[in-house]
């Protein structure tokens, strides 16, 4: 489903990701941990091209595309993003629509659905996401799991091959990520094919199908979530994933 191979990512004289080579199956949810600066995030961002690698390759589906130092064309950048949808740690809600509206947008504005089609496609992910009630509320007006259950609708309304959720429950309080990490676990059950970067270790041994584990952005260890969690071979995944117990 996803392939990276090779992604170096640099800003400036700071290398972030070095020659990172990882795959995610399809319906399978994949965890990227590790410590803050570890690159996780900026992987991540490299799926969806809002930070562009120097060099590798990345492919999802059928599509592919390679980093050689050039920025790609605009319609290769277009193709890929459209196969992801993106769910960002301060949920990124347009703050001038409602929720019903925000997720219609792409629908209508990207992919020139009809208005009745997107607001009934809308609806039905509100409804998804436990969030039917809300549906012409102003995002100020909602809590912060409200507002990511919402954004989490919106990334999922064009029906993309792949989920990926940035930090998405790291803005919540934790009865507030209870309810982002319910919804998440039912589209794992569902079988969307999920990227999420983590910090919070029992989300990511809760939900995720595989692990990979990232330091100065090199993958340390990668394997099932039960192996990662239970069994790690590294000595640095074993004091990593420790304080999941703490």
């Amino acid at each position: 489903m996803i392939t990276l191979e090779g992604i170096d990512k640099s800003f400036h004289d700071l290398h972030v990701l070095k020659g990172v080579t990882l795959s995610v199956a399809e319906g399978t949810v994949t965890a990227l941990i590790g410590p803050s600066g570890s690159g996780k995030s900026t992987l991540l961002r490299c799926v969806n091209l809002l930070e562009l690698p120097q060099s590798g390759r990345l492919t999802i589906g059928d599509t592919s595309l390679t980093f050689d130092g050039r920025k790609p064309a605009p319609a290769a950048i277009l193709t890929i993003r459209r196969r992801t949808g993106m769910v960002f740690q301060n949920f990124q809600l347009f703050p001038h629509l409602t929720v019903i509206q925000n997720v219609m947008e792409s629908l209508v504005t990207v992919l020139h659905w009809p208005r009745e089609r997107a607001r009934t496609r809308a609806i039905e992910l509100l409804e998804k996401v436990g969030m039917q009630s809300k549906i012409d509320a102003w995002p100020a007006n909602l809590s912060g799991g409200q507002q990511q259950r919402a954004a989490i609708a919106r990334a999922l309304a064009p029906s993309p091959a792949v989920l990926l959720c940035d930090e998405p429950t790291s803005a919540l309080d934790p009865e507030l990520a209870i309810e982002v990490v319910d919804v998440l676990a039912q589209l794992a059950r569902e079988g969307t094919t999920m990227l999420m970067a983590t910090h919070d270790l029992r989300l990511a041994s809760s939900i995720a199908t595989s692990v990979v584990f990232l330091e100065r952005g090199e993958i340390i260890e990668a394997g099932s979530a039960r192996e990662i969690f239970s069994a790690p071979q590294r000595d640095r995944t074993k004091q990593f994933v420790a304080t999941l117990g703490a």
